[in-house]
């Protein structure tokens, strides 16, 4: 049997490489043999940090003779979610639409066309909790595809059919507006949990684009109900257990809604994402928790995530091994109070046990708990020995066998982490931080970018994969760079954004000015993708329309701006009725609403004077305000024109056409940037 999986660059992949089914990657030759053998193509699609997708591997994949049945009846093809999410959004929104839901594992049986004609998710070897067995499964898709194939015929082609007639009905197209932001902030009201923060409940996801959105709506508007939500659903968060109390970063989502009990895999872009956002309410409150939040996110990354190449892995898995040796989620994080006094001794590992609320009975699974901190932060009666404690607890666990990495880099959530990154360094002060983003884009520009700019999604190990970049890698991408741009003053990162951004005026967006997750020259799937909501991480379609507008601000651009604004129709359309899921639009519109201000600061840029300005124009809370610093005449085109003012350095605020006048006072400049307009 060949073994088709040993060169993916995929760690999913190369997890079932050694599996006794034929697996095959996804691609042409795979529905050649399934036309060749006239059999029906199983595609099983998952992702290396997926409990479930674990556990249906050990139970069905690796068992000879499941694996027997597979290969004799099936083309058997392999996908990684995280490098495919065009063949993944395809065909999980054929199976949410036949059944109702989605998730993964996920299953589907395809004709050699690759149209869909049976889903699911998770199967069990044999039936039980009122799903059938795997086995039971593949037998009756075989007998269906030998003996009632016109059926089959006909529900794919209806299945097709039905795809293809989806069409976002959104209504005649116009800009949101202030209108459009308010009704948002009403329905996120409703659907706020005012006891424990966050927005409906179990499983509870961070919301963090809706978060970005409250944070803007408040610096625009002065909307105190927007601050609240955010700062306390932030605050929740981070005294939970869905956050690493001793390593710093945050797990995928809470299995319940007291963020007691995350789901324990840590991905890259739920930390790049929230590390913003804890800068953010740093920048607009001043909360010594959410700057040791942030900075503690930001160095999880950079430790934790970080690859030999300089960029950034994707995931750490939910599963490491226990005591016995045992595969178990979670197993690398909780902690029973025997363990806590067995390594700080009675009295600490009593305080401890309190501080974190390890308790006899547990939070979690057999007796074990999930590190928290149930009572305020003023709680703490002696901060030192809590530090103290805190550090030995964390060289204690790091000699526990550690959770398995997902190393691939994936474009566009290392995008997000440079964004991250960087923004966390200019406002704290580290530039190691800023380094660290400076590294992964070089990463992303060596590597992943090509002579047409022309974006890969993943590599590994050094080594692009053959996987062509989707919307969300242009869009992010292009973010991160916008970010460096601002930060560090370098035109060059403006540069690779503009060439990143007219690749999806050129190649993703419609005559409408609609935008499409994958490219026009792409591989053409049963459909072609498109979806202006949030999931996991901002929609591309609304990430584009971000960095778009950013663009647009710091040079100019009247075609990327007038993207931008066709881009944020879907807003107007959406965000009053489903806030929720379009949070990252929102706070586009919110920098759209409010200019976005451009902000130049001229001067040498070894000038302590110049540093202080640049420093405050960063620190604006004014909702998508770029940042432009340099010499006169500098590198970025909105230092063009500008000069110090009697030769001290100078900054220029700007919005919609109209400058204020150039200051030299940091003071006056931070008042400037912090004063609402259009509210």
């Amino acid at each position: 049997m060949a073994n088709r999986l040993a060169q993916s660059t995929s760690p999913y992949l190369l997890q079932h490489a050694d599996n006794p089914v034929d697996w095959h990657p996804w691609g042409p030759e795979a529905f050649e043999e399934a036309r060749r053998r006239d059999v029906p193509v199983l595609l099983s699609v998952g992702y290396s940090a997926c409990h479930w997708c674990h556990v249906m591997a050990h139970e069905s994949f690796e068992d000879e003779a499941t694996a027997a049945v597979m290969n004799a009846g099936f083309v058997n093809v392999k996908v990684d979610r995280e490098e495919r999410p065009d063949v993944d959004a395809v065909y999980m929104e054929a199976v949410q639409a036949a059944t109702g839901q989605g998730g993964w594992p996920m299953t589907v049986f395809l004709t050699p066309e690759g149209e869909p004609f049976y889903f699911g998710t998770y199967f069990p070897p044999e039936p039980r909790h009122g799903m059938p067995g795997f086995r039971e499964v593949l037998e009756g898709v075989r007998v269906a595809w030998a003996e009632r194939r016109g059926e089959v015929d006909e529900v794919a082609g209806k299945i097709v059919a039905d795809l293809r007639e989806r069409r976002l009905a959104l209504g005649e197209p116009r800009l949101p507006g202030a209108e459009e932001a308010a009704q948002a902030l009403l329905g996120l009201t409703r659907e706020y949990d005012p006891v424990n923060g966050g927005f409906g409940g179990a499983p509870k996801f961070p919301p963090s684009m809706v978060l970005e959105f409250l944070l803007r709506h408040y610096a625009r508007t002065g909307a105190e109900g927007a601050l609240q939500m955010a700062a306390d659903t932030a605050g929740r968060m981070a005294r939970g257990g869905i956050y690493d109390q001793l390593g710093g970063g945050f797990a995928r989502y809470s299995v319940d809604r007291e963020w007691i009990v995350p789901h324990f895999e840590k991905m890259l872009y739920d930390n790049a994402l929230l590390c913003r956002v804890y800068v953010h309410l740093w920048r607009a409150t001043g909360s010594e928790q959410a700057r040791r939040v942030a900075l503690e996110t930001a160095e999880f990354m950079v430790r934790d995530l970080g690859t030999p190449q300089g960029g950034f892995a994707s995931a750490l898995d939910a599963d490491s091994a226990d005591a016995s040796g045992r595969m178990v989620e979670g197993a690398y994080y909780v902690w029973t109070p025997a363990q806590l006094v067995e390594v700080l001794g009675e009295e600490d590992g009593r305080i401890a046990a309190a501080h974190f609320g390890v308790t006899e009975e547990g939070t979690f699974e057999e007796g074990a708990s999930v590190l928290r901190l149930p009572q305020e932060d003023g709680a703490v009666q002696d901060a030192g020995r809590i530090a103290s404690i805190r550090e030995r607890l964390y060289e204690a666990r790091l000699r526990r066998p550690e959770p398995g990495r997902d190393d691939k880099v994936v474009a566009a959530w290392n995008g997000l982490a440079i964004a991250a990154l960087a923004e966390a360094g200019a406002c704290f002060e580290r530039p190691d931080l800023v380094d660290a983003a400076v590294t992964a884009a070089d990463l992303l520009v060596r590597l992943h970018l090509d002579d047409h700019a022309r974006l890969t999604r993943t590599s590994r190990d050094g080594r692009a994969s053959g996987n062509a970049g989707v919307l969300e890698d242009y869009a992010d991408v292009a973010e991160g760079f916008l970010a460096l741009a601002s930060v560090t003053g370098e035109g060059v990162w403006l540069d690779f954004a503009g060439l990143l951004l007219d690749g999806v005026l050129d190649r993703f967006t419609d005559e409408s000015g609609a935008l499409y997750d994958t490219a026009s020259d792409a591989e053409q799937l049963i459909r072609r993708p498109q979806d202006p909501t949030d999931n996991a991480t901002p929609s591309g379609w609304t990430a584009a329309a971000g960095a778009l507008l950013g663009y647009a601000a710091q040079t100019g651009s009247e075609p990327h701006r007038t993207a931008a604004e066709r881009a944020l129709g879907v807003v107007a359309a959406l965000g009053p009725k489903v806030p929720r899921f379009i949070g990252n639009g929102l706070a586009v519109t919110e920098a759209l609403l409010d200019g976005p201000r451009e902000v130049a600061v001229v001067g040498d840029p070894d000038d302590p004077r110049t540093a202080v300005l640049h420093r405050t124009a960063l620190l604006s809370t004014a909702p998508g305000a770029v940042v432009a610093a340099g010499p006169a005449d500098g590198e970025l085109p909105l230092l063009a024109g500008r000069v110090p003012a009697d030769g001290a350095p100078t900054a220029y605020v700007c919005r919609g056409f109209v400058c204020d006048a150039p200051t030299t006072d940091p003071a006056l400049l931070a008042a400037l940037l912090a004063a609402q307009l259009g509210g």
